[in-house]
């Protein structure tokens, strides 16, 4: 009894460690994904340190569908520097000539990374964790870069086909689109089992559900540029189904 009082005392003393290191997570970005636009040169992002006490170093890079590390087509600069306590700072993504030999008629996605490092601590027996943030980063190509601001949002150009008693989702934009729910109404918690999906340009995705755990007029949650989350809801003739956003709650 002795032993096991031990065992669970230190696993209870770790995990309190890794709760107070995880709820004082120092360096934030200021989007939740990145488009990186054909018309520019670079694209220019905001981090800070949420920590007013103590400085944090910020790393920061770029991999690619792989999770391989690149430095091209697109590098990050600087790839390392300290905030210190409360303060602002910027990280530029700048692009390379290399970005001409990517598909030009559609979007490229990569992944940019920024991994906060702590000071060393001064007290004996600490666990220290170097969180990490990832988030999406689109290549945009100048031929499908410029959108009107009062353009209809392509994700409504997405069709559902049921086949074999499930829903494919069909993209035929240049765009990568995602979508993080679907349910079979709007008034109804999305399914349980779904899992969020990216449709890569002018292919299709099986969305992951029997048909009939979303029904006839299912209901799909998308990520936007800004990292909003409208709805589209569809309306299906036989085994085809067409979108309609949704402007408001019934």
């Amino acid at each position: 009894m002795m032993l096991l009082s031990r065992y669970t005392l230190l696993i209870f003393a770790m995990l309190s460690i890794f709760c107070t290191q995880t709820s004082s997570a120092a360096v934030a970005l200021d989007r939740t994904r990145v488009i990186f636009d054909g018309t520019e040169k670079s694209v220019t992002l905001s981090i800070s340190n949420q920590n007013t006490q103590l400085p944090f170093l910020a790393q920061a890079w770029i991999e690619n569908e792989q999770s391989e590390k690149i430095t091209s087509p697109l590098v990050v600069l600087p790839p390392i520097q300290r905030l210190e306590p409360g303060a602002n700072s910027q990280l530029k993504i700048q692009g390379l000539p290399a970005l001409a030999q990517l598909p030009q008629d559609r979007e490229s996605v990569f992944y940019f990374n920024v991994r906060e490092i702590p000071p060393r601590s001064e007290k004996p027996n600490t666990l220290q964790i170097a969180l990490q943030t990832r988030i999406k980063l689109f290549y945009r190509p100048l031929s499908i870069a410029k959108i009107p601001l009062n353009a209809t949002p392509w994700q409504e150009q997405l069709t559902l086909t049921r086949q074999k008693g499930r829903y494919v989702v069909n993209n035929p934009t240049p765009y990568y689109i995602t979508l993080i729910d679907a349910a079979r109404d709007i008034n109804v918690s999305a399914a349980s089992n779904f899992k969020p999906i990216m449709i890569a340009p002018m292919s299709q995705e099986d969305l992951g559900l029997d048909s009939k755990a979303i029904g006839e007029h299912p209901v799909v949650t998308y990520v936007n540029d800004f990292g909003g989350r409208p709805q589209l809801q569809f309306e299906c003739s036989a085994d085809n189904c067409k979108a309609s956003p949704i402007t408001a709650k019934r």
